[in-house]
């Protein structure tokens, strides 16, 4: 029998992490001397984290100030990118830097909600049918049976899709400054419980069917929003793109119609360039669910030459952006500094962080963007984002020289 890592009767302390390091070092011969140093009490940990013995140090890295005219988000901010890609924080401090000067970015919340989806199973589809037409005689009460498990979420709508003899029901639901996965899981189980006394016929019921996409990318959460739908747009002025990116409207736009094509080929979920990397490195720095990337970094892309004005307009719409200020790992100690940055911590702050979200993601998309137009790409990259022990600063100058006898340029702050 394999050797069980050792747990404590009161398992959130400091010698309980120390005896797991341990364990982990005779078994494996790993010094975890590193993770083994953090600087707040394991007892705020409960709830978090399970078998703990330490902490893994990503660096983190501030860009700003970002300029937002949201509705929620108002300002000028700082903020946190946690990452370990050499040239991210260099990338999105330019990128904002380029929105600054162009007046900031608008940003507006279309949609807000967190799903739980079930699905029902019948003898066949003429009793899925009829099922379905008693969800909908009855969706008041099973409102009043889901909200009676939480304090804040509301069930706003049960949306019906059915296929064979399975009718798949979408819960949508509003979950305030909380992300809400969990909320809208106990909330479902309560109403559904209930639906399996009151209607006699069904077969089976799962709670979730695979139709809320948790943790995945998806084309419904496209079309139909998962936490928060929310659209950041600015309008630079050539002048700008040509004095601070290198480049000008018409290579962006050249770019954006042939990266299109090139989506289309290859079937990607989103038309953006690297939303992700924003949106991770904001999540790690805050006490994101992580694994919530999968679906918050769909990213749907416009840009447009704004002829009045001789400038270029730029539009992003993230559809299903989880984001939370309150709960999960927002309130652990490093976690919340991150949301203090931005003034984002505790209730009633989940539209103001998700207004930044988005911009900042913005500022990403066109400082990439830019960078391939412009050819400066693999220069930015090859200055800043290379880290190799056997490599020499002379050969890194050598390779750099050469990339400017074909007149590339490298320089993404």
């Amino acid at each position: 029998m394999a050797d069980r890592i050792p747990r404590q009767a009161n398992d959130y302390t400091v010698e309980a992490a120390d005896e797991r390091r341990a364990f982990v070092k005779d078994k494996t011969g790993a010094d975890l001397d590193h993770m083994g140093h953090y600087s707040f009490d394991p007892g705020v940990l409960p709830g978090n984290i399970e078998n703990f013995m330490g902490v893994a140090q990503v660096p983190v890295g501030v860009a700003g100030p970002l300029v937002v005219h949201g509705e929620h988000a108002q300002g000028e901010f700082y903020v946190p990118l946690a990452t370990t890609e050499g040239t991210l924080v260099a990338s999105y401090n330019r990128g904002m830097k380029l929105l600054r000067e162009s007046g900031g970015v608008l940003t507006t919340i279309c949609g807000d909600s967190m799903q739980r989806a079930p699905v029902f199973i019948f003898e066949n589809a003429r009793g899925a049918r009829d099922f379905g037409k008693w969800i909908s005689a009855n969706e008041s009460e099973i409102r009043r049976m889901a909200e009676s498990s939480t304090s804040t979420g509301k069930l706003l709508e049960i949306q019906q899709y059915i296929a064979n003899n399975f009718l798949y029901l979408r819960f949508n639901y509003s979950t305030g400054d909380a992300a809400g996965q969990n909320m809208v899981g106990k909330a479902t189980f309560v109403a559904c419980e209930w639906i399996r006394q009151e209607y006699p016929g069904i077969k089976h019921y799962y709670l979730e069917s695979n139709f809320a996409t948790d943790k995945k990318a998806s084309h419904i959460n496209t079309i139909r929003t998962r936490g928060k739908r929310v659209t950041a747009e600015a309008t630079i002025p050539r002048a700008n793109l040509e004095a601070l990116m290198n480049t000008s409207i018409e290579p962006l736009l050249q770019h954006y119609h042939v990266a299109n094509i090139g989506g289309f080929m290859s079937q990607v979920n989103n038309n953006g360039a690297h939303s992700a990397n924003a949106i991770a490195a904001i999540f790690i720095a805050t006490g994101q669910d992580e694994a919530n990337v999968a679906e918050s970094s769909a990213g749907i892309l416009s840009i447009q030459k704004d002829e009045a004005n001789d400038a270029l307009y730029c539009s992003l719409t993230i559809p299903s952006l989880i984001v939370a200020t309150y709960g999960g790992g927002t309130g652990l100690p490093t976690q919340r500094e991150g949301l203090e940055m931005l003034g984002c911590y505790g209730s009633g702050k989940v539209n103001k962080f998700a207004e930044i979200v988005a911009a900042t993601a913005l500022a990403g998309e066109l400082s990439l963007a830019s960078a391939i137009s412009s050819l400066e790409w693999v220069s930015s990259h090859d200055a800043y984002g290379r880290n190799r022990p056997d490599e020499t600063k002379k050969e890194r100058a050598v390779e750099h020289d050469e990339l400017h006898k074909y007149g590339v340029k490298g320089n993404p702050v």
